[in-house]
């Protein structure tokens, strides 16, 4: 009898133990699922496939020279083509956006330089660092890209004939990018920002999914925890907002598309109101990147007036 009831205490103890286990196990294992899908994205994103540049500038009738020239502070070799104006001082350094090049055709890059080269000013176009053909193996959007940045100015530094005045024009990333160069930089002396993100982790909170194809809920928190510690990823080094000010009167073009699914019109607006001296040209109907492809006229005619001014 004793024996009996011992075996059955034992019995219970041991379902008791079971029905702790499990759910601790399910939960375990859950969230090793989570962060491992996480880890994985995160990976992906920040070691994106490059795009092959699909043209030179020879194919919208422009002459260049292909150059090379070194990031600021950790030297990623960096490439890129300098096409010249006649007699101009005058130098535009365009930024692509993310997981583009600088042939990006999606906005399209390479017929927007004609454009300003026929009004005359030199542009620089280059592939941040794992783009194109540059140097790198990490992307970073902006954290380290913008040393990419400050390094296309140095370049243009060392060539006095053509660096009187130098003005960023970013796209997307290199929106962002530009802002904080910019702000970096006293020697540029404007920048043209289209659509930018105005501050990383603010805009990943809302629109990693954007991105992931994931829900918010819980892979947001996870790729904030867990991706940083293999790709030293710090979206909090990465905020044109917290940055702008220090533009200090120097002219500032914001231009978003009113209809951006990827990144919302409202990061400019409160670019905007960051930066009161900044200008908004908001692009009806355009989506994230369209405003130069679906109203050019528009487009140049504010390029013009705003650079007039600088």
């Amino acid at each position: 009898m004793e024996q009996k009831i011992i075996i059955e205490r034992y019995t219970r103890q041991k379902r008791k133990r079971t029905y702790i286990i499990i759910p601790v196990v399910i939960v375990l294992l859950a969230g090793a699922g989570v962060f491992s899908t996480a880890a994985y994205t995160g990976w992906n994103l920040t070691h994106p496939d490059r795009l092959a540049l699909c043209a030179n500038p020879q194919s919208v009738g422009l002459d260049y020279e292909n150059v090379e020239f070194n990031s600021r502070d950790d030297a990623i070799q960096l490439k890129g083509w300098l096409i010249p104006a006649t007699n101009s001082n005058k130098t535009i350094i365009f930024a692509h956006g993310y997981r583009r090049n600088r042939a990006d055709d999606s906005v399209p890059m390479l017929d927007l330089a004609r454009d300003m080269v026929q009004r005359g000013y030199n542009v620089l176009l280059f592939d941040f660092r794992n783009s194109g053909e540059s140097g790198g193996h990490l992307t970073t959007v902006g954290q380290y890209e913008v040393r990419d940045l400050l390094g296309a100015i140095d370049y243009v530094k060392t060539r006095p004939q053509i660096s009187r005045d130098i003005v960023l024009l970013g796209f997307s990333m290199g929106a962002s990018t530009s802002l904080l160069a910019g702000a970096r930089d006293t020697e540029v002396d404007a920048v043209i920002a289209d659509a930018p993100f105005a501050d990383m982790q603010s805009y990943l909170n809302d629109n990693l999914s954007i991105w992931t194809d994931l829900p918010s809920f819980p892979f947001n928190q996870a790729f904030f925890i867990i991706v940083p510690l293999f790709t030293g990823l710090d979206p909090d080094q990465v905020s044109p907002i917290n940055e702008i000010k220090n533009f200090k009167g120097r002219p500032v073009l914001l231009i978003h598309g009113t209809a951006d699914s990827k990144i919302p019109i409202s990061n400019s607006e409160a670019l905007k109101e960051a930066y009161p001296k900044a200008q908004l040209l908001k692009v009806p109907g355009s989506d994230h990147c369209d405003s130069y492809h679906d109203h050019p006229d528009l487009y140049l005619k504010t390029l013009e007036q705003f650079l007039s001014k600088v």
